[in-house]
């Protein structure tokens, strides 16, 4: 069985997020053989944009209650309080640094198991019509066309495509697109293992 995934499910093991239970059991799966996990060469690098912004938004709040923190512990009130506070905004920090630390070590795990979908010209040609067709972000669109290379190049095998990303590819054009070439859309981890098992035994 193929398992097609996308950014998310590096997200959800490297952060830690709802569904990484159900994305480490795929990892399982896949490197004892029983499935094969495919990933789109694009969203091995989205991970590191998303953990970017979620830095880059985490350091300005940082800068904000420093200066806020700074401003109270000059009322007598609050001076007590204020080393309290300092470790708050220390975590914000540190936080940023310990997920870009599990980031690296998951992708180097799921690396090791995984098959990459590469981004080539008939990839990219692929995604800049389906933007206008499927009205997809550049970012989807290329996830969806490397998807789509994969399953018009490989024999007919059972499949499906797991993502979180329910408001871009929950779509009829789409789900119809995919089980023409009998592959399922799933919008969640759990739903995807539970499809997994049932099709195993």
């Amino acid at each position: 069985m193929i398992v097609y995934l996308e950014s998310n499910f590096v997200l959800e093991l490297a952060f830690l997020q709802a569904e990484h239970d159900e994305c480490s059991a795929l990892l399982r799966l896949a490197e004892v053989g029983k499935i094969s996990l495919i990933l789109p060469a694009f969203s091995i690098g989205e991970p590191y944009e998303t953990w970017v912004r979620r830095t880059k938004r985490r350091r300005q709040i940082h800068e904000d209650l420093t200066t806020a923190i700074r401003e109270l512990s000059r009322s007598s009130p609050y001076e007590a309080a204020s080393e309290r506070f300092h470790e708050l905004t220390s975590i914000l920090i540190r936080s940023g640094e310990e997920e870009k630390r599990r980031l690296d070590e998951t992708l180097e795990g799921i690396l090791q198991t995984v098959e990459v979908i590469p981004v080539g010209l008939n990839v990219m040609s692929a995604a800049i019509s389906l933007q206008e067709k499927l009205n997809l972000s550049p970012q989807d669109s290329i996830v969806y066309a490397s998807v789509l290379d994969h399953l018009n190049a490989k024999s007919r095998e059972r499949c499906c495509f797991i993502t979180r990303n329910s408001r871009d590819f929950a779509n009829p054009h789409i789900e119809h697109e995919l089980s023409s070439r009998d592959c399922l859309l799933l919008t969640k981890f759990a739903d995807g293992m539970g499809y997994v098992r049932r099709h195993l035994q």
